[in-house]
């Protein structure tokens, strides 16, 4: 009676044992069982096939939820914004990989809407002297370089002159807008100046030239001098030079806290810079200096756990914190491309890859119909205004919260693209 017992708790035992080992098996591979899915997903009509890879997955699944590349911003109507150049950046690159006509034709909708034939940019006013509204100026490059309509040639134009007027400091940093005076972002250097190099490559030749590309290094020059931790490698969000705004410390300038966004641009402004600026600019090596200590920086504050990055990058146990997705598709992106680039040396991958993974583990999600999302992306954030920002650690992780937002999307294919080269 007592054997009989032991033997069928014994034989309990096993099964269960057998049931652990093969929900672990099932644990470990659930990536190899997702890759077999995806030949078959391809084959039954998804609308976006999972045997692609993440680049097109995640391209595909964009222009699934904004059939216009306009609404990537989430605007209701045709809007002269910066994100959708991200987005578009990404179908570039996929276009010239693939070949397939779909992401031309989307790239060229966005300038066919917002262009009109004299060459007004729609909803663009020049005296707003907003920095962010240059950054779409990448996609009029792109389409003029193909298509030399004049119209976009007239476009491009108004947006040199605006960089021309562009109000600035003391020393020559752009104020990030009119209406903030003074104020130097992080953010400004992604929006104005892959545009300002690009520009000058294509468009500006000798002394014209020459001064441009001094000034263009000389924006990463001041930012570094004025808005770097030197404690962390860390870069501030802002800095008022005025010191007037409340989000201001009164003796530095400097905004209070360290926002993953921010620094996630100004990765993405030296990495793309350097794709215009020439070989031989004295300014070049500068860059690529301040690259390697910002590589250095961010790979501090990543969360050795997930591989991501926080909403406030210095503060991952503080209430209310998340790891958040714009941020951390922008410095994997920066990462992957500096190390396939040669800016950085081949060890900085694994960062990058650790990130990457992290990304696609934790915040990408996949639809039935195949369409994947981004979620965790920080809506926006800034400083000032109405109402006021004040720049503080509640306010940045009490901002909005949403998926697939162009900020975060755009770089993920970016840095997708760089994994699959």
């Amino acid at each position: 009676m007592t054997m009989s017992f032991i033997n069928q708790k014994l034989k309990i035992y096993a099964v269960a044992v057998l049931g652990s080992g093969m929900f672990l098996a099932c644990a470990q591979t659930k990536t190899a069982t997702a890759a077999k899915a995806t030949t078959q997903t391809s084959k039954s009509g998804k609308v976006v096939p999972t045997n692609l890879k993440w680049s097109e997955r995640m391209m595909l699944s964009e222009m699934q939820r904004f059939p216009e590349a306009w609404m990537l911003d989430f605007s209701k109507s045709p809007k002269w914004t910066y994100p959708s150049a991200i987005v578009l950046d990404g179908a570039e690159q996929l276009y010239i990989k693939t070949g397939k006509k779909e992401y031309y034709d989307y790239i060229s909708g966005f300038g066919e809407t917002l262009i009109k034939e004299d060459g007004t940019i729609l909803t663009y006013d020049i005296e707003k002297y907003n920095i962010d509204l240059l950054n779409s100026g990448n996609v009029l490059l792109y389409l003029y370089e193909k298509e030399k309509k004049d119209k976009y040639l007239k476009a491009l134009q108004t947006l040199r002159k605006q960089i021309d007027g562009q109000p600035r400091t003391t020393e020559g940093s752009f104020w990030h807008k009119k209406i903030y005076p003074n104020q130097v972002w992080l953010d400004g250097l992604y929006m104005g100046m892959p545009f300002y190099t690009h520009y000058t490559k294509d468009f500006s030749k000798g002394a014209d030239a020459t001064k441009a590309y001094d000034d263009i290094v000389f924006q990463f020059d001041s930012v570094q001098k004025n808005l770097l931790d030197k404690k962390t490698g860390l870069l501030y969000h802002a800095w008022d030079e005025s010191k007037k705004e409340a989000w201001a410390d009164k003796e530095t300038g400097l905004s209070p806290n360290f926002w993953g966004r921010a620094m996630g641009w100004y990765g993405m402004a030296m990495v793309d810079v350097l794709d215009y600026l020439p070989e031989n600019h004295p300014g070049r090596a500068r860059i690529i200096s301040y690259l390697k200590s910002y590589a250095d920086a961010v790979i501090k504050v990543q969360d050795k756990k997930s591989g991501l990055w926080y909403q406030v990058l210095d503060k991952p146990l503080a209430n209310g914190n998340y790891e958040e997705a714009t941020a951390s598709a922008m410095f994997v992106y920066t990462m992957i491309k500096s190390v396939n680039k040669g800016y950085l040396p081949k060890s900085y991958k694994a960062a990058a890859k650790k990130g990457y993974d992290g990304i696609i583990k934790n915040l990408i999600t996949v639809d039935e119909n195949g369409v994947i999302n981004l979620n965790k992306c920080c809506a926006v954030a800034g400083l000032g205004g109405k109402p006021y920002r004040d720049g503080s650690y509640e306010y940045y992780v009490n901002e909005e919260i949403r998926s697939n937002d162009g900020k975060g999307t755009g770089p993920f294919i970016l840095a997708s693209l760089e994994f699959e080269k």
